[in-house]
């Protein structure tokens, strides 16, 4: 109990967002029916998600995010990064170590949304 299971993304274009997560890392999205706006379920290899419509503007640019943050891990720091820019996301903060834990940075979605990325390595330093 009271572990992290679900999260929810929201977005100003969900064609635009769903796009951007199913080619970076692979997520699954289907359409939730029945809701009083589009609603579609998120599988990833971990925690289940969601994704909807941003009901009020986001934050500027020029602003930290005002919500939890996701960090999503994967094998090869360099390549996902690589990979977020090329589908449009923003690099934040760029790689740095958490010393004997992992390599993390921060980025942008086509959203607006910050998220972070890990890859694992006990040798980071």
């Amino acid at each position: 109990m009271n572990n992290p299971m679900y999260f929810e993304l929201q977005a100003d274009d969900l064609p635009r967002a769903r796009e951007f997560y199913e080619s970076v890392f692979g997520w699954k999205f289907t359409e939730q029916p029945g809701l009083s706006q589009p609603y579609f379920r998120i599988e990833t290899a971990g925690l289940a998600g969601g994704l909807l419509q941003r009901p009020a503007r986001s934050p500027g640019p020029s602003h930290s995010t005002n919500a939890a943050l996701i960090s999503m891990e994967v094998e090869d720091f360099d390549t996902a990064a690589k990979k977020i820019v090329e589908e449009g996301g923003i690099e934040t903060m760029a790689k740095f170590a958490v010393p004997g834990r992992c390599w993390q940075g921060y980025f942008l979605d086509t959203e607006g949304n910050m998220f972070g990325v890990f890859e694992a390595d006990e040798d980071a330093a």
